[in-house]
This record gives C-alpha cells, sequence and structure tokens, in this order.
C-alpha cells in the first residue's frame, strides 16, 4: 500500500441537496467530457449529465433522439472527471414513460454503468407513480417540472410554463406531485418569477432553477451556453466566458503558424541524440 494515498473526498448524495432546502443555494452546471467535468467539480454541487448533450454535443434538433447508450458514455466520462460534486444522469426520452419496471430496468443500467448518484426525469401524467416507483427501490430521482425539453414535438417548441392560471396551476401540481413522490429535489424551467417562488414555497424538496428567477433554492445552466460557446444564447442565460471567440482566435492562430511552417518550432520538435 502507497505511503501517499490520495485522501478520500466524499462525493455530495441525495441526502446532502435534499438539506440544503431552504438554505445555501445549490450550485448546479451540466457536464458532458472528463475536462470539464474536472474543472467545474470544485464550484460546483451538482453537475447535471442533461439530455442536452444531444443538442450542444451531437447537434441533433431537440433532445428527442438522445438514447440511453448516449446518456451512459458521457455519464462515465462526467464520473471519472470529477469526485466531489453529485453527478445526476438525465434518463433520455422513452426510457421511463412507460411501465415502472421498464424505467427501473433503465435507471439501474445507468446507474450501474455510470456510478452515477441519481438520474433525473421530466414531468407528466404517469411520471409521480414511477418516481415513487423507483425511490422505494432504492434509486434517488431529481424530478423536472415546467418547461420539458422531451415534450418538445407535443408543445410545439420550447415555450415557457405557467403563462396563464391554467397553466400555473398545471406547473403547481405537477411540483406537488413530484416532490410527494419522493424526488429530492426538482428542476423548475421556464416560467416566472411568481410562479417559481410559488412553487419553490409549495414544496419541501429544494428547487432548482433554469429559467425560474432567483426565487428558487438553486441554478442549472447548460454549460456550453454559460461559457459562450453559441452564438445564441436563451434570455436567462449569463455569459461567464466567450469561449467561442477564444477557439477561434486560437484555431486562426495555429493555422497562420502552420501555413507560415513556424509550428512545430524547435522547442515542439524531437531531435536525435548526438553520437
Amino acid at each position: 500500500m502507497s505511503a501517499h494515498r490520495e485522501e478520500k473526498v466524499r462525493r455530495l448524495a441525495a441526502p446532502d441537496i435534499a438539506a440544503r432546502k431552504g438554505g445555501e443555494p445549490i450550485v448546479c452546471l451540466t457536464a458532458y467530457t472528463a475536462p470539464i467535468a474536472a474543472a467545474l467539480d470544485e464550484s460546483c454541487d451538482v453537475l447535471l449529465v442533461g439530455d442536452s448533450l444531444g443538442m450542444v454535443v451531437h447537434g441533433l434538433p431537440n433532445t428527442v433522439g438522445v438514447t440511453m447508450e448516449m446518456m451512459i458514455l458521457h455519464g462515465q466520462a462526467v464520473m471519472r472527471g470529477s469526485r466531489k460534486a453529485m453527478i445526476v444522469v438525465d434518463m433520455p426520452f422513452g426510457s421511463y414513460e412507460g411501465a415502472p419496471e421498464e424505467a427501473y430496468a433503465n435507471a439501474v443500467r445507468i446507474m450501474k454503468e455510470t456510478g452515477c448518484q441519481a438520474v433525473k426525469v421530466e414531468s407528466g401524467p404517469t411520471v409521480p407513480a414511477t418516481i415513487a416507483y423507483l425511490v422505494q427501490r432504492g434509486i434517488p430521482v431529481m424530478g423536472h417540472i415546467g418547461l420539458r425539453p422531451q415534450a418538445v414535438l407535443v408543445d410545439g417548441g420550447f415555450k415557457a410554463k405557467g403563462k396563464d392560471e391554467a397553466g400555473r396551476l398545471k406547473v403547481l401540481e405537477e411540483a406537488r406531485a413530484t416532490a410527494e413522490a419522493g424526488a429530492f429535489a426538482v428542476v423548475v424551467e421556464g416560467v416566472a418569477e411568481g410562479l417559481a417562488r410559488e412553487v419553490t414555497e409549495a414544496i419541501a424538496v429544494p428547487t432548482i432553477g433554469i429559467g425560474a428567477s432567483a426565487g428558487c433554492d438553486g441554478q442549472v445552466l447548460v454549460v456550453d451556453d454559460m461559457l459562450g460557446l453559441f452564438d445564441w444564447t436563451p434570455k436567462f442565460v449569463r455569459r461567464y466566458a466567450d469561449l467561442k471567440s477564444e477557439i477561434e482566435r486560437a484555431a486562426a492562430d495555429y493555422a497562420r503558424d502552420v501555413k507560415a511552417r513556424t509550428f512545430p518550432g524547435e522547442a515542439e520538435t524531437y531531435y536525435a541524440k548526438k553520437g
């Protein structure tokens, strides 16, 4: 056994996040690769391997085409790159909306093959019963209400929710049903500030907002949006960097040096030993 064994760091888990209700805000970002996970790990409580990877990594038009294999592959990478943050992996469209037994089998596969600490599901008429089924069998579940990206084809686009009274009551009903089913936290996406606060006050578990104001118990953003890797970002995103411009500049500088034959230079070149 090595005398210089690395100190073990305990990962955050569902009870740690649930205990933050009404306390220190929960910091969450998406992550899809090991290097990005490593860079975010120290600052984040939760790293979400979101099915948004279908759009931001794989160039799909929405999240509907994301597969179990894609989620597992990226979940494995994020687990390897992190050591402190809780890792939550989205269950992709079609993997949990049917029979609870099927959802359980898929959730078990995700957790076994990635080592993640929880899965996330979007709300829907059949989903609370499935959440309860999973939680009763030892699978921590994060919920997701409001704007549901996996329902984009039903909704006809990415549309904010709860704009009228009927919509407001539906969002509140989804939130209560999700929390009462046993979710340890609930993502609230694309709702007005007043409704976000109402939801946060109405349920006993933390809310994590995305486009849902500072009234939630925490916040999550798609990391690629936050880092400025796209020309357009939603209204609710604050850009903390402009990496697209930096990458374009670096690529242009590299191309210039290659064409001028100044790269590789002496410092980047191997030479045979003399004698």
